[in-house]
């Protein structure tokens, strides 16, 4: 790009074309965040004030993640039409150029260590078509972006400071989305993200204590009672969990010990396409507000370094609205204490995500 970020094409088949230059006069990016530690709960905070001036709700004539084509500014992605495109975000809250300059401490007291937010934040557009949705897509485009993910999680796994690699979508204003341009992100953290952490000393219990893998006595408890399943494939389970804390949330999990997605077969990654597209498209039907119901679909995978026998790419999709129309609010209890209380019975959630596929 004109200002030196990487961008990267993925084509549905072999191009026969070559991307045009980005021709922008833009200034290089500025990136000056950091990570204090918080010392009463073990988690590091990235501070990016930067990112107060990033791009808000553009008209969308002015989408910076449409195609470049004639009569319009130039966009973040100068060719004309793109399948899959991915890019290195203009406001990232980790970046590989950070200033690595920081005092190791605030205020220079020990209590609050500190250090720079080395890592990397990209941004991946899933279609050309302003006016789509990630369930909207073909089969085949989703298998694309599968393999973009694939791709950058094993690059961004190599890069210096990289612990984990989290892709994920945000969906609806409700959420806070600032670009409705269907596209989701990657972050690539410089640490052990605290819901990886916690799931690594469960399982870490776990086998000491059985010597069994929890995930796959979590799927074969599942499996067995079948109330929650609401879609089984050869290599994938799509289920409800049992204690689910969103009214309405869906687990995707595969069924052997797959890391992350550079770790899927081929057989694995046509399957997970299918699977994943009528998962939205059940969401979709669920809040009858295709193609933009708000959800937040997460992808976790094994930490780089840490306990990546432990754990296993797995996607947990949820909805901030507990029925059509009606948020779920997280007011004290959840957002003050950290102490969920769900307004739906999981079995009833994944009958009625049963019931909307057929």
């Amino acid at each position: 790009m004109a200002d030196g970020r990487e961008l990267i094409y993925f084509d549905d088949v072999t191009p026969d074309r070559v991307p045009p230059p980005d021709t922008r006069d833009l200034p290089k990016v500025q990136t000056g965040s950091i990570m204090r530690y918080d010392v009463l709960t073990g988690e590091w905070v990235a501070i990016a004030a930067h990112r107060q001036d990033r791009t808000f709700l553009p008209p969308a004539d002015a989408c910076p993640l449409c195609p470049t084509r004639p009569g319009r500014a130039p966009s973040e992605i100068p060719a004309s039409d793109y399948d899959v495109v991915v890019f290195e975000n203009r406001f990232p809250s980790f970046a590989q150029d950070v200033d690595t300059d920081v005092p190791a401490e605030v205020d220079g007291d020990p209590l609050f260590p500190q250090r720079p937010a080395i890592g990397r934040c990209e941004v991946v557009c899933f279609t050309s078509d302003h006016n789509s949705s990630f369930g909207a897509l073909p089969v085949e485009r989703v298998r694309t972006v599968i393999e973009a993910w694939a791709d950058r999680t094993a690059e961004l796994s190599a890069m210096p400071g990289v612990e984990q690699v989290f892709p994920f979508e945000n969906r609806g204003k409700e959420i806070g989305v600032t670009l409705e341009h269907p596209h989701g992100q990657i972050y690539a953290y410089p640490f052990v993200t605290p819901r990886s952490g916690q799931l690594l000393n469960k399982a870490a219990e776990h086998r000491q204590r059985t010597g069994r893998d929890l995930f796959d006595d979590v799927l074969a408890a599942e499996r067995k009672a079948g109330t929650r399943v609401v879609r089984e494939g050869t290599h994938f389970t799509v289920f409800v969990p049992a204690a689910a804390r969103w009214p309405v949330e869906a687990h995707l999990v595969p069924h052997r010990p797959v890391r992350d997605f550079a770790d899927l077969s081929g057989e694995e990654r046509t399957e997970l396409a299918d699977l994943y597209r009528d998962l939205l498209h059940r969401f979709e039907v669920y809040f009858d507000e295709a193609p933009h119901p708000p959800y937040i679909a997460g992808w976790h995978q094994a930490p780089v370094h840490t306990g990546r026998d432990l754990t296993r790419l797995h996607l947990r999709l949820f909805s901030l609205r507990r029925a059509p129309g009606k948020l779920k609010y997280l007011a004290g209890s959840e957002s003050g204490a950290g102490a969920w209380i769900n307004d739906a019975l999981p079995e009833r959630i994944a009958q009625r995500l049963r019931e909307v596929g057929s």
